[in-house]
């Protein structure tokens, strides 16, 4: 994962992976063309895989500017940890 974020372009992921998160990029920070859609789908990206992918990007963006606008607190590392050890455990039960 650290090599894909610190370089999709030469990250050993599969070529159709690559293109759907260089798509992502483009479409989190504008709006794609027809030639980059019929660039991902040529890159083996399914019509279903790449409205996922949007859908996850749809879900991030909502949540960031949610975030951003009320000012939410992110927590430490040890706190996110704590969470992860309790949710593993316990589930989203209370």
């Amino acid at each position: 994962m650290q090599a894909v974020l610190a370089d999709v372009d030469s990250a050993p992921i599969r070529e159709s992976l690559r293109a759907a998160l260089r798509f992502l990029k483009i479409a989190a920070r504008g709006t794609p063309t027809a030639d980059d859609v019929r660039t991902v789908y040529a890159a083996g990206v399914s019509k279903v895989q790449l409205q996922e992918a949007l859908n996850v990007l749809y879900c991030f963006s909502v949540i960031t500017r949610l975030a951003d606008t009320f000012q939410f607190h992110i927590g430490s590392t040890a706190s996110f940890d704590s969470s992860a050890k309790m949710l593993l455990k316990r589930g989203y039960k209370m």
